[in-house]
């Protein structure tokens, strides 16, 4: 924990005064209405508090920059807007997501999984780093950073006390060489101590990345270590703690969390997971003039036109799991493979992936007739996954090799119409005879002085399950199953209307040969297919001061059994957002309430760290139980602040408070945080 934090300190030490002579110094004059002498709006962080007059002079760079994430394997950049919002930033450290998405175990930073089947991500490829999507970061999910000035961001966020509360530092900085070059670092420490007995969880992240982009020569790489520390309790061990106190032996009225017993005392699981990621390519082409103005007498300026891209991306990956316990609960596993007279537990298994893939792409616009670009491409993948052995010596070892060509067809540029398709298929190895092909296309037109945007997304996909539903070996858990390729076909539309603030999604899967956890905990594929419909509608309303949000989810499975999914999920956010001191301080009061209708939800079995169907002798529904959370959410210049009052409407209904079974959520707790943002 020491060298953990002297880690941090140094690192941020680092990134806030090593570089600060990185652009000469130069000399602005703002205006009282935030513009420098050029008629540029300048950043509202880097305007002084008081102006007493109209013309200020102060020292530095206005600063610049922009943001942007890998797009696919091909390392295509999308950018997104700088992380400086206030808008929902309470909301940005809850393990069940800004609008409530997720089931999870109570404790921050414990496993999740979405109740919105269509917000469901591809699997890991270890499947026990998947739960954790609310810490650990895809390279696709990754933030890049381009500025003029050294950029930091320092967030901290804090719940309860010492004894039972949870604390999470993170820490971003980014810094340019020069306009095409750029590095910086990521550090997040998660640390929560749970509200229940034996549910702690002890992330940490480290992430190095650089980037380069020039006009001939791109490249952006990532190293990431993270290391993740859950104990597992288990669940509650009766649920009437919270529904029926009365019911209880001690006929309390309620209990305190700490003193319900938990199922589980002596259970740990950890992942260690690093990785490093590097796409790059090389773009040929030719410069030319830009136009200029007939009246316009300086001397014409060049532009580089790219032509053709030759790119390739390599992913190197380590994923290691364990599984720790000295619990004796003979009833809480069926089987047991492994010593059977002996409770401990110390399971394990490591995976290697390294992964090429090389393309070759004719660019879009680089003349009139070159309306969209096109791009060729083949993968190989090595794969290595070492399990436990039957025989208690030594491991079982297995290798899996795969080889994908695919293609790519986009539109970008223009404001009207935009499409993107890519598809890869199988040649080689365990790739023979999958393959996967998606598409979207986007139609933007105006309508009554706004903007109306249509866009329509599809999916064919035929896969085979990850390697860990196919085989897994540990002391409880072992199978090593024969599985057919899973069949997949998405259809999803949306119409989206800025100046109604309206946004209406609606999507249609048909899957065949499913694969999911069965009620024993088991891989196990549904014959035939399944279907889900969803639809969703975002309405936001407005009146002076005054907002409301609205988020409605409808879906239907075909399947309850096998997929269950609550029909109707609701997300509500009610404030009033207004300027104070002189319109330098924005502030957002209100409250916001989550709300599901009752499902056979997927429990949790901690021996294989993942979701699965209710066991048929324990059925229970949760939903139908409303958490509301009040706040406080203030903006000033650089800095976000926020206080929450969590699970305010605790002991104002019916105590139903569980989104897992057996595994009620937090009691009612007081939350804030802090996020402050630097240039210089």
């Amino acid at each position: 924990m020491r060298r953990i934090l002297l880690l941090y300190i140094l690192l941020t030490v680092i990134g806030l005064t090593s570089v600060h002579a990185q652009f000469d110094n130069g000399r602005q004059v703002i205006d009282e209405n935030g513009y420098d002498q050029y008629g540029n709006q300048v950043d509202p962080a880097m305007i002084p508090d008081k102006l007493d007059s109209a013309n200020v002079e102060i020292q530095g760079l206005p600063p610049k920059l922009y943001m942007w994430r890998i797009k696919n394997q091909l390392g295509d950049r999308t950018m997104i807007p700088a992380d400086t919002a206030y808008h929902h930033f309470q909301n940005t450290n809850l393990t069940d997501g800004l609008t409530g998405h997720y089931n999870y175990l109570a404790n921050m930073g414990s496993p999740r999984m979405s109740r919105i089947f269509f917000d469901r991500r591809d699997p890991e490829p270890t499947i026990f780093m998947e739960p954790f999507s609310s810490f650990f970061i895809r390279p696709t999910e990754f933030n890049f950073t381009n500025s003029n000035v050294p950029y930091t961001n320092l967030t901290y966020h804090k719940a309860g006390n010492k004894v039972n509360g949870e604390e999470r530092f993170k820490s971003y900085f980014s810094v340019n060489v020069n306009k095409r070059l750029a590095f910086g670092f990521n550090i997040d420490y998660l640390y929560g101590r749970g509200y229940y007995n034996n549910q702690s969880t002890s992330h940490f992240n480290a992430a190095f990345f650089g980037s380069y982009i020039g006009d001939r020569y791109q490249m952006q790489a990532i190293y990431s270590n993270n290391y993740l520390k859950t104990n597992e309790n288990g669940g509650i061990e009766d649920d009437q703690y919270i529904t029926a106190p009365e019911e209880m032996v001690q006929g309390q009225r309620e209990y305190e969390s700490t003193n319900i017993p938990t199922i589980l005392s002596a259970t740990t699981n950890r992942n260690h997971d690093f990785y490093v990621f590097l796409t790059q390519r090389y773009n040929l082409g030719f410069k030319r003039d830009i136009p200029q103005a007939e009246n316009d007498t300086t001397p014409a300026k060049q532009e580089f036109v790219p032509v053709t891209s030759f790119i390739h991306t390599v992913q190197v990956e380590r994923a290691r799991h364990s599984f720790h316990s000295e619990d004796d609960v003979k009833d809480y596993y069926q089987n047991t493979y492994l010593e059977p007279d002996n409770p401990l537990v110390k399971d394990s298994t490591t995976y290697i992936g390294i992964k090429n893939t090389v393309g070759i792409a004719l660019l879009e616009g680089f003349n009139k007739y070159a309306k969209a670009g096109l791009t060729a491409f083949a993968s190989y993948k090595i794969s290595k996954y070492t399990l436990m052995n039957l025989a208690g010596i030594g491991n079982d070892k297995y290798n899996e090799n795969e080889i994908f060509v695919g293609g790519e067809l986009s539109k970008r540029e223009g404001n009207v119409l935009h499409y993107h398709a890519i598809g890869e298929v199988g040649l080689g190895g365990k790739a023979i005879g999958q393959f996967n092909v998606k598409g979207d296309i986007d139609l933007n037109f105006p309508l009554w002085k706004d903007t109306v945007s249509l866009i329509a997304r599809g999916e064919v996909s035929n896969k085979l399950a990850p390697f860990y539903m196919r085989h897994y070996h540990s002391k409880h858990f072992w199978w090593d199953n024969d599985m057919d390729k899973e069949f997949r076909t998405r259809i999803e539309g949306e119409l989206s209307i800025a100046r109604w603030r309206t946004k209406l999604k609606a999507g249609v899967e048909n899957i065949k040969n499913y694969t999911y956890f069965n009620q024993q905990a088991l891989p196990e594929q549904k014959s035939g297919s399944l279907q889900v419909l969803s639809a969703s509608l975002n309405q936001d309303f407005k009146l002076g001061i005054f907002h409301l949000d609205n988020e409605v989810t409808w879906q239907k499975s075909s399947d309850q059994t096998v997929l269950p999914l609550p029909d109707l999920s609701l997300y509500h956010n009610f404030y009033m957002q207004f300027k104070l001191a002189k319109k330098v301080l924005s502030v957002q009061l209100g409250a916001d309430l989550r709300y599901f209708t009752k499902y056979n939800a997927p429990a949790y079995m901690p021996a294989i760290q993942n979701f699965h169907l209710q066991p048929t002798d324990d059925q229970v529904e949760i939903g139908g139980y409303p958490i509301v959370n009040v706040y406080a959410n203030l903006h000033l210049k650089r800095t976000r602040f926020y206080v929450m009052m969590y699970h305010v409407n605790q002991g104002m209904s019916r105590p139903n408070y569980f989104l897992s079974p057996h595994y009620p959520i937090n009691p009612r707790v007081l939350k804030f945080g802090l996020s402050w943002n630097f240039y210089d």
